[in-house]
């Protein structure tokens, strides 16, 4: 009877969308192609973790720091650069150009005429949600609510700073401890240390990014050692404590240091607090929402994508998998789905990672018989320099036909390289295909297609 009336005092859509991020948005704006009525809730801040506290303001800040690596070694090309530079301007230049951001997306909602609710969607059934006290409810409810940081559960946990954090800084921090091992360390380790931060990176255990391809994991730790940032492994944060604005930092081997920031990366936890999920059948999973290949939950006309699906955690993958279950609800479009498979992406390390498909690691557990092709060298940016970043490229291939299933590059402009490369992979691409193709030179990426 409550789900009853629920339904029937309520404002009907053809689709809610619970998420104003990346995937929300684009499976909304698709719907919408198809005359649906939809609506868009979101209680935090328009964009998502992406544009917010992600992909957009990271960029940003890791041009900057990118920028001040090349001043170090200007002299080298006869360039004198002393140089000062200013966080705080730095800070309000990039807050400004997300708020141009997330302004556009209130003025795309009303130009396509998407009804935005600022709040938190609750499920009163497995239909119907409350907005602020409003009652939503349409036949297919997507929940693309993303993820949020997870923190160690020690003594001293409120200490603990997040990715999060290191955008809201008011300057930088002497010296600081990332602890985690993933690609959000990683690059947040790089972002310190490259602006200056006496930065220490904390790994569980020996390998760093230990789901990556370990080769090329350890051509980029070995990099980052070699400028400067200090790597302990095989040790565990056990408690953390305040004393004045220093934090003490305590190890489960004993040992001990402090620090003006402790950052916890460890990993992401599917943001799903404010859905009361206990009044719909839906299966919860570790925090997250699984869904299948096609995006649907355990229960029908409910769908989960993105961060919270716990699939593949990249805004592209969710723009993409949240348009295509669009097509399939509202375009008839049956058997469109995103295929998850050989995905490229870059980790925006110092210096940056890029990646397609498998790591050799997983090739040889899925294929009986694979090679690798590679090779370091130092490109020829740094070809006048003292300082010299090494660039690392490999190729993963399988079978008699020597079909390439994953390609990582480590190096200087390694993040421009991908999208290319990502398209040749997706279409079959085989070493023989690379071979046959002419290089451009002189290129770092000339490599990938002379290797032997």
């Amino acid at each position: 009877m409550q789900s009853y009336i629920a339904r029937h005092f309520s404002k009907v859509f053809d689709y809610i969308v619970l998420g104003g991020g990346s995937g929300g948005i684009s499976s909304a704006y698709t719907a919408r192609k198809y005359n649906k009525s939809v609506a868009i809730i979101e209680g935090g801040k328009i964009g998502g973790t992406c544009v917010n506290v992600g992909c957009v303001p990271k960029k940003i800040m890791w041009n900057a720091s990118s920028i001040i690596e090349d001043l170090h070694i200007a002299d080298s090309y006869g360039i004198q650069a002393n140089y000062t530079y200013n966080w705080k301007k730095l800070k309000d230049a990039r807050e400004a150009y997300i708020s141009n951001i997330n302004q556009s997306y209130y003025d795309f909602f009303a130009e396509e005429h998407m009804d935005h609710y600022k709040g938190w969607g609750k499920f009163i059934d497995n239909n119907t949600v409350d907005v602020n006290g409003e009652k939503l409810s349409a036949q297919h409810i997507l929940i693309s609510t993303g993820s949020e940081s997870m923190l160690l559960d020690i003594p001293g946990k409120e200490h603990l700073k997040t990715s999060d954090d290191f955008f809201s800084l008011e300057s930088l921090p002497k010296k600081v401890l990332v602890v985690g091992n993933g690609y959000i360390a990683a690059e947040l380790g790089g972002l310190l240390h490259s602006f200056g931060s006496d930065t220490t990176m904390l790994l569980r255990g020996e390998q760093f990014l230990s789901i990556f391809d370990h080769e090329t994991a350890n051509v980029l730790r070995k990099s980052m050692e070699k400028s400067g940032v200090k790597f302990l492994t095989s040790r565990r944060l056990v408690k953390l404590t305040q004393k004045d604005n220093i934090y003490l930092a305590e190890y489960n081997t004993g040992e001990h240091d402090t620090f003006d920031q402790v950052y916890c990366a460890i990993g992401r936890s599917g943001n799903i607090k404010h859905l009361s999920l206990e009044n719909t059948s839906l299966h919860v999973q570790d925090t997250f929402i699984p869904s299948d290949d096609w995006e649907n939950t355990n229960v029908q006309g409910l769908y989960s994508l993105g961060d919270v699906s716990n699939k593949v955690q990249l805004t592209p993958v969710a723009i993409s998998a949240g348009q295509k279950l669009a097509h399939r609800i509202f375009g008839n479009q049956k058997n469109s789905k995103l295929d998850y498979s050989s995905i490229p992406t870059v980790m925006f390390s110092h210096p940056p990672y890029g990646m397609i498909g498998l790591t050799e690691e997983q090739a040889r557990k899925k294929y009986p018989q694979v090679k690798c092709y590679k090779t370091e060298f130092n490109s020829m940016f740094y070809g006048l320099t003292e300082r010299k970043t090494p660039t690392f490229l490999k190729l993963i291939v399988a079978g008699a036909e020597e079909k390439v299933v994953g390609l990582h590059a480590i190096g200087r402009g390694v993040d421009e390289m991908m999208q290319g490369f990502g398209v040749a992979i997706k279409m079959g691409a085989t070493k023989k295909d690379f071979d046959s193709t002419i290089a451009i030179h002189p290129t770092a990426s000339e490599e990938f297609v002379t290797l032997t």
